[in-house]
């Protein structure tokens, strides 16, 4: 799998080494919830979602340059929609509160968008958050995409309901986004 670098971090595959730092801010109830996970219960916890769900392809561990932790993760989860032309892809994130309010996530996914559309050539990426949570919605803003729907979506791992936004991001409008940026 590729290694990606951005001015502040790099998004590289996951280790088993990194277990103790994703249960450093996984654990944080300010984190998994908002994203539709429970927090992790212990380093075993943290180890076993490295090993299974972070192992999955173009998945990334964001590390911070300056002290070389993993501080989150973002990358594609596997979930496609039929609404926009494919090939398609669903960019999903999680950040460490420790790291909030510095553009950093925004800064991770604006280079998970250059790979998905360059190297993964996709068509269109979604990207979602649930009602309330404005700090993902504004990384979704900040990156171009552009508001779809809303419905009420089945959050299987908090066992609750919840009402969805859905945003879209195609090749075109990404492009375009680029362009402006130049």
């Amino acid at each position: 799998m590729a290694e990606l670098e951005t001015k502040r971090l790099v998004l590289r595959p996951f280790l088993d080494t990194d277990a103790e730092d994703v249960y450093a801010y996984a654990q944080d109830p300010r984190v998994g919830p908002a994203a539709g996970w429970p927090p992790h219960t212990s380093l075993e916890n943290s180890l076993e979602i490295v090993r299974t769900v972070f192992a999955a392809p173009n998945v990334f561990a964001v590390v911070d340059k300056e002290s070389g932790k993993v501080i989150g993760s973002a990358g594609f989860v596997g979930r496609h929609r039929t609404e926009l032309p494919g090939p398609d892809e669903e960019l999903g994130y999680a950040l460490s509160p420790a790291f909030w309010g510095r553009g950093l996530m925004t800064e991770a996914a604006r280079e998970l968008l250059r790979f998905g559309f360059k190297d993964l050539n996709l068509s269109t990426v979604w990207c979602n958050h649930y009602d309330g949570n404005a700090r993902s919605k504004r990384v979704i803003e900040k990156c171009g995409f552009q508001y779809r729907f809303s419905r009420e979506e089945r959050v299987e791992l908090m066992n609750e309901c919840r009402l969805t936004h859905f945003y879209a991001l195609d090749r075109s409008g990404w492009e375009a986004g680029q362009a402006v940026k130049r």
